[in-house]
């Protein structure tokens, strides 16, 4: 009798220890690379924040912002960071992708050329290289070929890499002269002997970056877990701003970098311009699609490309405030 009532009272231990674990929810977050304006969900992981929402993340590279919208668009993943500009034509063609959340409103990147490339005029009759079409990276490129009087459907010829590691492979390999990086990608570049052609942060275009994009569809059933996320989305961008070292390891370990003033760079440079409350900034949104020349995309409102209601949410009942005391 004795032994069956161990055997029983380890069973119930086996249990009720292993519930918290049980619980947990599985969830796949599609980004599309290891640059720091996508690391808060690395952060997050990292700090376990997620882990204490209840929530299992699987954190999944997809390169390319328009593949990784097409991804969540058939189900690979539920939440995903993508650049706006793929969700725009995406919502424009009858999907259902919404941003919910953006980490800053300045454009973090950088145009980086091969060292014979003195100036943006130097790329005509040239390839160059964006992550997919209809990416950030494609609008960005295109935005300073027209800023300094290229044509970028003549005078370029424009080439996919996929993702800035791969960019930055095929830039130092000359199969193109220039690409959209952002950090630590750019600062590598420079590092090997590349050059800086076009800060885009000097620009004044208000731009979402580090934008969260979920589905309509999958807020509507699963709004509770989208909350949880964010809880711990919120926190992350919290603990990169105030914990710098933390940060640094996270980023060194996604980014396979070990360079200290890389490192160092990388961090001061987001920190100081990440918001405290993630909200996206439909200024931003509605500038982009002005810019547009797909006219399907100039008649969308901003307000079908955002939804603020979840930042509006934890912003109300106090939750922001509550992470920053």
């Amino acid at each position: 009798m004795r032994c069956q009532m161990t055997c029983f009272s380890l069973i119930l231990s086996f249990l009720f220890c292993s519930s918290p674990v049980l619980a947990q929810e599985r969830i796949t977050f599609l980004y599309p690379s290891a640059a720091s304006s996508w690391a808060i969900p690395m952060v997050a992981k990292e700090a376990k924040y997620f882990e204490q929402e209840g929530l299992a993340v699987e954190l999944v590279r997809v390169g390319g912002s328009t593949r990784i919208v097409a991804a969540l668009m058939g189900g690979s993943g539920q939440l995903i960071h993508a650049s706006e500009t793929a969700v725009i034509p995406a919502v424009a063609h009858g999907g259902d992708p919404v941003i919910i959340a953006a980490t800053s409103m300045v454009p973090e990147a950088r145009l980086i050329a091969r060292p014979e490339i003195k100036e943006v005029k130097d790329l005509k009759g040239k390839p160059v290289g964006i992550t997919t079409f209809g990416s950030g990276s494609d609008f960005v490129l295109r935005f300073a070929l027209e800023k300094n009087g290229l044509d970028p459907n003549k005078d370029v010829s424009i080439m996919q890499t996929g993702g800035q590691p791969e960019g930055l492979a095929a830039l130092l390999a000359g199969r193109i002269y220039a690409q959209r990086m952002s950090f630590p990608y750019h600062l590598q570049a420079l590092q090997m002997g590349m050059r800086e052609l076009v800060d885009f942060s000097t620009l004044g275009l208000e731009d979402n970056s580090g934008t969260v994009i979920a589905t309509r569809s999958f807020i509507a059933r699963s709004r509770g877990t989208v909350l949880k996320f964010m809880r711990s989305f919120v926190r992350a961008m919290q603990r990169f701003k105030t914990d710098k070292e933390f940060s640094k390891k996270v980023m060194a370990k996604f980014a396979r970098l070990n360079d200290e003033k890389m490192l160092e760079a990388t961090w001061e440079e987001y920190a100081k311009r990440m918001q405290r409350v993630p909200r996206v900034s439909l200024k931003g949104i509605q500038s982009l699609m002005e810019r547009s020349s797909d006219s399907g995309k100039q008649e969308l409102k901003p307000e079908r490309i955002v939804d603020s209601s979840i930042v509006d949410e934890l912003e109300r009942n106090g939750f922001i405030d509550s992470v920053y005391k």
